[in-house]
């Protein structure tokens, strides 16, 4: 059996290690950008049916939020992919019309909500039941916190803005959530009729912010994400 060159490993040039560590941290990077792919298209198929099941319309649009998420998520893993390439390097095409692209389902989302809204309240339609969007909303919270604090400790790590943006983005999947847990506790422990609609309203206000700071993205403009680094 051949030996090791121990005299190798010890003595290797910082240069090389700094290199492979660098490996290691855009690697973690990229995996946790595959999460979050994986994780919003498992979210946003069980939110939608149970949203769909309770006619709940406040967990069915968090669970097309979350399809949103998952266009994001392919072009943040593309970005990763770019600059651990090459760290200075601009927005490629797949980016900007990813961005495009999402911006375009969240102001879509946002319609589709307003229009579920005044066809709730005509109707005066209330849901079956919240139970699974509280579920949900709770799995979704823990989830979003700690993959904000898994990205931005990695981004930290490689002195990277768009990946300490894109952890600070995060916090908006935690707002959501929060917005789905409060509204449907409310209608679960009150039946209150219009917790629905208020949740639906909140999302709303979310899916139109998450909109316009795609796009001012894909022009190249700096959003609320990417000034705050803390």
């Amino acid at each position: 059996m051949e030996k090791p060159d121990y005299a190798s490993l010890q003595f290797a040039s910082p240069k090389a290690a700094t290199s492979k560590s660098l490996g290691k941290l855009y690697q973690k990077a990229y995996l946790l950008s595959l999460f979050t792919i994986f994780y919003n298209v498992v979210e946003g198929v069980v939110s939608m049916f149970l949203g769909y099941e309770d006619e709940t319309l406040t967990l069915f649009g968090f669970g097309v939020d979350s399809f949103n998420e998952v266009m994001s998520g392919i072009g943040i893993a593309m970005m990763i992919r770019r600059i651990r390439q090459n760290p200075k390097s601009s927005k490629s095409e797949f980016e900007i019309s990813a961005l495009k692209l999402t911006g375009t389902a969240f102001y879509l989302l946002s319609a589709g909500l307003l229009a579920g809204i005044i066809v709730n309240l005509i109707n005066q339609h209330k849901p079956e039941a919240t139970f699974w969007g509280i579920v949900i909303s709770l799995i979704s919270i823990a989830v979003m916190i700690w993959l904000m604090n898994a990205k931005k400790s990695t981004g930290k790590k490689l002195h990277s803005d768009p990946i300490m943006a894109d952890a600070n983005c995060t916090k908006v999947c935690v707002y959501m959530s929060v917005v789905l847990l409060v509204s449907s506790l409310i209608y679960e422990l009150t039946g209150f009729a219009y917790a629905d609609t208020i949740g639906a309203a909140g999302l709303i206000w979310f899916s139109i912010n998450e909109g316009r700071e795609a796009f001012d993205k894909a022009k190249g403009k700096s959003c609320c994400c990417e000034s705050c680094h803390k």
